[in-house]
Order: structure tokens, then sequence, then C-alpha cells
């Protein structure tokens, strides 16, 4: 843990992108109350997911991590939850069969809630307001009542993330995720979907598999890994009153944990030397993350690596690069060289998604399937040329059928985005577009893992 470091010594440091709420008083009063509420996750599960990752840096495991671009309170239904869940549990059965290595699952979800905006206000006509900086600070709606940031609803926030929490722990180990439910995941829309009917010729190999095994005595009964799941939860550190307010002193080993999430990370907006959030993250036990993009040089990444992980803990550190898919293979192998010239343990995870936004002729914020694919495979590229693992991808996602990223095999075209535009923030892949991108993906991961493996021999 870092010396002289306090769950509050981040205000004295420079913070941005965090919301000024007018009402102190309110402020306190809230922060408070989260103090006194229980954890939302434990020191435990957090210690278990960063030796999890430790497999992640080894080669011997892939982080898949996805979910929303910014929870929403409106759109807080079980059914969105569950239809997210089991987009993920495809993607990492199709990574896991092609890849033969197991997948660490963690979401986007129940605390991504926060999200930095590029400028403070947004101006409609003659009139100007704070922007909108996620549920937990503000509302989206064009109003100046619900543009003042208003700290009662970090608690609305918390109250949301537990009740998600308790779902994603009933899905997990209550039978949802038993592998022999592997066809029962498939969305009812995706049948158009060529990769759908690619999806089921693999599910179906993996119940001859079970089937095989069960006639050998192998069963979930027997094997509790077939029957349930991990699944882990995680959002950008960004709201730092709320984070401090969730943040709990282990009574086993003493060290600080930030009990709102099994992973926090840092973005690229607030990852520089002496911010507020870079003085708040190396004081907590939980594995965190943070993006690289094309603003950061070597040396400055390796300060920071340093700042936030003294002890080169294999598993803490995750580097998620987001850089575009024209720029990936030009910019990223330079910090990929710098870590392994300094031997940090480090995951590399692939963010193919905010650095390929794009303003679709329709208006409509888009992401290009396409462009993102093409980061992907830039992403791969590099790590093939500099002989290091990618370990990971780290997209925004929905189980719901929405039109939002343009392209794919069922091809959203710019006229169809419209249809169903639903996202609070940035456009998200929706469950055709992410099982296509894991497929994709394994045959990529597959490819990496076999020149490993014939380096190795």
């Amino acid at each position: 843990m870092a010396t002289n470091w306090t769950p509050d010594s981040w205000r004295n440091a420079k913070g941005i992108h965090m919301p000024e709420y007018r009402d102190a008083v309110a402020l306190a009063a809230t922060e408070e109350t989260l103090r006194n509420y229980p954890p939302l996750v434990f020191a435990g599960e957090a210690r278990n997911l960063t030796e999890d990752l430790a497999k992640v840096v080894e080669g011997r495991a892939f982080l898949l991590q996805g979910g929303d671009c910014a929870e929403s309170f409106a759109e807080f239904h079980p059914n969105n939850i569950r239809d997210t869940f089991r987009v993920i549990l495809q993607m990492a059965v199709v990574l896991t069969f092609a890849g033969k290595v197991p997948v660490v699952k963690l979401g986007r979800m129940a605390g991504q809630f926060a999200k930095p905006r590029s400028a403070p206000t947004e101006v409609k006509g003659e009139v100007e307001l704070p922007s909108y900086f996620g549920d937990i600070i503000n509302d989206i709606e064009f109003d100046a009542e619900g543009r003042e940031p208003d700290p009662a609803r970090m608690v609305r926030a918390y109250s949301q993330a537990a009740s998600t929490l308790n779902l994603l722990r009933a899905f997990s180990n209550g039978g949802y995720a038993n592998l022999k439910q592997v066809h029962a995941w498939t969305h009812d829309y995706m049948g158009r979907s060529p990769w759908a009917q690619k999806y089921k010729e693999t599910a179906d190999r993996i119940g001859e598999a079970l089937d095989f095994m069960e006639a050998c005595g192998i069963t979930p009964e027997t094997v509790p890994q077939i029957k349930g799941t991990s699944f882990y939860t995680s959002h950008e550190a960004l709201l730092l009153p709320y984070e401090q307010a969730m943040t709990r002193q282990d009574s086993l080993t003493g060290r600080w944990y930030d009990t709102s999430a099994h992973f926090l990370w840092i973005g690229d907006r607030t990852r520089f030397e002496g911010s507020a959030h870079v003085e708040y993250l190396p004081g907590i036990g939980n594995p965190i993350g943070m993006k690289c993009g094309p603003s950061l040089e070597p040396d400055a990444m390796l300060r920071m690596l340093d700042t936030l992980n003294p002890g080169r803990e294999p598993g803490r550190i995750t580097l998620i690069s987001r850089y575009g898919y024209d720029k990936v293979e030009s910019g990223l192998p330079k910090l990929v060289r710098a870590v392994q010239r300094e031997g940090h343990p480090v995951i590399w995870s692939c963010d193919p998604m905010h650095g390929n936004v794009i303003k679709s002729d329709s208006g409509y914020k888009t992401r290009p399937f396409e462009r993102i694919l093409a980061e992907v495979r830039g992403f791969f590229a590099v790590h093939r040329a500099e002989g290091s693992f990618g370990g990971g991808i780290h997209i925004e996602m929905t189980g719901q059928n929405v039109t939002e990223c343009t392209g794919g095999a069922v091809a959203v075209t710019d006229e169809a985005l419209a249809d169903r535009y639903h996202t609070h923030c940035d456009p998200r892949l929706n469950a055709a577009q992410s099982l296509e991108l894991a497929f994709l993906l394994a045959e990529m991961l597959n490819q990496e893992l076999n020149e490993r493996a014939r380096k190795a021999a």
C-alpha cells in the first residue's frame, strides 16, 4: 500500500472531471450515509480477481471486460442485466473454446454511472447548462434543475448497484451460468446473424463434450466449475467522493479496498501526474486499470506504473490501450517495449471503442464495426511483433437489440441508427455484433497462443 496515504488524501491533489456541488452540507451528509452502508463487494473477492488476473499476465488466461458505456437509472431492469450478462457468457464460451484458456469475466456493470466529458457545460440555443456527467451526478435531460449536480444521486446509484450485484451473483451461481444451459443463452432476435448459427455449432460441440464427461461421472454436481462461474464488476474511478465513502479497511489484512467494485480504472483524461485520481488509486488493494492513448509517452507511463504498482504485484495492473484503428500500430509498440524493458508485470488489454467514434451523416455519434475490428487486429499484430501477450479486450456493449454502432454481419446502416439508439453516452455494440467480435477475436487469440507455444517449444 502507498505510504502516507489515506482515503481522503486525494482531496489535496488536483481533481478534474468531477462536479462542483453547491450544497456542501448535503454532500457531507450523503458521504456519511454511504460510509455507513454495507460494502458492495468484499476484499477477498478483489484478491481472488487479482489472482485470476495474474494468470492473464502469464498468458494462461484471457480477460474479457464489457458492459455499458454509462449505466442509467431509466434502463435499470432485470432483463437488461440478464441480457448483457448472457452475451458476456456467450463471448466467454467462444473465447474459451477457441483458445483453450480460462476467460476472466469482468463487467462494466453495477457502478459505471459517471462519465468524463470534453466540456463542463453544454449550450443549446441561448441556454448554457452543466454537461451531463452520468446519472450518479445529474440528469440527461437538458433542464436547469436536472443538470444541477445532486449528491443524493450517489445513494440511488449505490442502491441500483447493490440490486444489480445481487442479480449477477444469482445468475453466476444459481444455475443460469451452468454450461448445460449454453444453448439457452442465445437471444431470440439474433436469428438473422450467421454468427448465431456458428455459436449453435460451438454449443453443440460443448454439449457433446459434456454428455461424454457425464458418462464418465463428471457432472455439475461433482465439478462445480460446470454449473457456475466467477463474475466480477468494474467501473471508472471518477467520482472520488463516492469512491472514498465506499473505501473500507480489510479486517484480515489491514489493507484498504474500494468496495464499490472489484476492479477500478483511471481514464485517459484523469491520468496525469499529480491528479487526485492518481493519488487515490495506489492506496487501494483492488486490481486497477489505466487507459493508454496517443498522448501517453513511455517515460510518463513507467512513472505511473511505479506509482500505481510499486511492489510489481502480478495481476494488479491492466493497461488498456485506446488509440483508434489508424494509430494503434504506430503508437502502441513504444509502450510495449518500455514495459518489457523495465519488467513490469502487466496485462495488455485492447479498448477498440473510444478511439473510433465518428459523427454519422445522419447526425448520430457512432462507431463503425470495421474500425473496431481493425483496431483489434492492429493490437494483436503489435503484440505478435513485439513478443508480448495481448491478453484482454475492453468493450462497450449491451444485450439489448440496439442500433448504435454501424456495420457487422447484421449490417446496421447509417439510416438505421435512429431505430433503436438508446445509449446515455457513447454507442455500444449490440448482442449480434458482440458475438461476431468474439468469434473474430477467438481466431486472433488462437493464433497468438499457438505462436507462443511454438516459440516456447
